[in-house]
């Protein structure tokens, strides 16, 4: 499995990619920055100019259900923004 597993597809994330043309990605948590711009790099044959990188704490949460209350926690994971240079593209939707 690879450093990347899924691309962040929002109305924020597209917007910042028209506008500033960052892309975002879920990442293991465990990869670090120069990792992560070889993986998008080999993947979409783009040029990475800069990779900013969050790490975010999975929040509790709780449920009321009829045999009482369920506790848990969603997963913790990584994001990983990157900005292309020149006029790199990447387009998610060309395989569909």
């Amino acid at each position: 499995m690879g450093i990347i597993i899924k691309p962040i597809i929002t109305e924020k994330m597209t917007a910042m990619s028209e506008k500033f043309n960052r892309y975002g990605f879920i990442v293991e948590r465990t990869a670090n920055k120069l990792e992560i711009k070889n993986e998008v790099e080999k993947l979409y044959g783009v040029t990475v100019s800069e990779v900013n990188t969050l790490n975010y704490h999975g929040k509790k949460r709780a449920r009321y259900t009829k045999s009482g209350i369920l506790r848990g926690r969603d997963n913790h994971y990584k994001k990983a923004y990157v900005t292309l240079s020149g006029d790199d593209k990447i387009d998610f939707y060309e395989n569909i």
